[in-house]
């Protein structure tokens, strides 16, 4: 399992979907907000939360197309799937590698981006732990729409429109945990409500990904 880890970590770097293309476009999103909206301190300070967890959802999309897509195109996925590791491992390593090179860059930039959105300094640290606590379930349920689509031909289209609305839920108690946060309102609600569907992802979807995989590599 290790070793699949290190292997899918050197892919995601040699293909150019490591954390620099993430971070480049949560950066752009981030800049080009106040230009849309305005320069109005208070105006940002308020749509801040919302702003950076959209940003950290749509950076996600970005290497989802590719999860899947090389081991499947150089064969390695029919090696994968005969191999005496499960297939759950094999989908959950997937996973975790994706949230290494993708979900977790966009936590750490997260709070210096806030700044350029005028976040209020006691919403850094519930941006952070949400962002923590949500991005893990972004992964898993991007590895699953990969294998509903791996080797179809525009899969890429058809994975973004799959995987968005299973994004809401997660992204909806997110960007509240940030905002009450930020606002000095209590969090406990929104914040237990989004470790549970990320609790419930990560134990539930590797297998779901898994018998998907079986039935397209048939």
């Amino acid at each position: 399992m290790i070793a699949l880890l290190l292997r899918d970590l050197k892919l995601a770097f040699r293909a150019g979907s490591g954390f620099g293309l993430g971070l480049a476009f949560f950066l752009i999103v981030t800049v080009l907000v106040p230009f849309s909206v305005g320069p109005q301190s208070s105006l940002l300070s308020t749509i801040a939360p919302g702003v950076l967890w959209l940003g950290a959802l749509l950076a996600c999309l970005l290497s989802l197309d590719r999860l899947l897509a090389l081991d499947w195109e150089d064969g390695s996925l029919d090696l994968l799937a005969t191999a005496p590791l499960p297939l759950e491992s094999v989908v959950t390593i997937k996973a975790l590698a994706h949230w290494l090179t993708t979900g977790l860059p966009l936590v750490l930039a997260a709070p210096f981006l806030g700044v350029l959105l005028n976040l209020p300094v006691p919403g850094f640290s519930w941006l952070v732990i949400s962002l923590l606590l949500g991005t893990p379930a972004m992964s898993v349920i991007g590895t699953f729409g990969a294998a509903l689509t791996v080797g179809l031909k525009r899969g890429g289209l058809l994975l973004s429109l799959l995987v968005l609305p299973l994004y809401v839920p997660t992204l909806i108690f997110g960007a509240e945990v940030a905002r009450r946060g930020a606002t000095g309102m209590e969090t406990q609600t929104p914040l237990l409500m989004l470790a549970g569907i990320t609790a419930a992802t990560v134990a539930l979807l590797p297998f779901a990904s898994a018998a998907v995989l079986r039935i397209n590599l048939r």
